[in-house]
């Protein structure tokens, strides 16, 4: 494979929001830009990871025993605090990729927030290492 570090595969400048941002917005951001995860930022320090499946997860767990409308405005302006995974773990640009997909693995996890100097500057998830996979499978074959 002729990039074999995390920097490589990636993504830069992720989306991120606060803590204080609300389940419905950090819904809607998911969607509209086609991804499954946030990282949770608070004056550029991370503070937690939100995922799609976190979302969908907290609606039973939060809204047992409510009705329709009380669980409408409870879901509408919980912060993201609320259901985030606190301290997740990261990884350095410059940890080979090897490092990430293990450290993925052991905490089964599918995905790590990048950070430069405790900034974040990028996510790596299990589909940047399938891709890796795959490239590097096809550069073999072309061998």
């Amino acid at each position: 494979m002729s990039h074999t570090l995390v920097k490589d595969w990636m993504t830069s400048d992720p989306i991120m929001v606060t803590s204080n941002e609300k389940l419905p917005d950090a819904y809607w951001r998911m969607i509209n830009n086609k991804i499954r995860r946030l990282l949770v930022v608070d004056d550029d320090v991370l503070v937690g990871i939100v995922t799609l499946e976190d979302l969908r997860r907290a609606e039973p767990s939060i809204t047992f025993g409510l009705d329709m409308v009380r669980i409408s405005d409870v879901l509408s302006n919980l912060p993201v605090r609320q259901i985030m995974s606190k301290n997740p773990k990261t990884i350095v640009p410059n940890a080979p990729l090897i490092d990430a997909a293990r450290l993925m693995l052991e905490n089964k996890i599918s995905a790590l927030p990048v950070l430069d100097m405790d900034k974040p500057v990028g996510i790596i998830t299990e589909s940047d290492i399938f891709r890796a996979m795959v490239e590097r499978e096809q550069e073999e074959t072309k061998l």
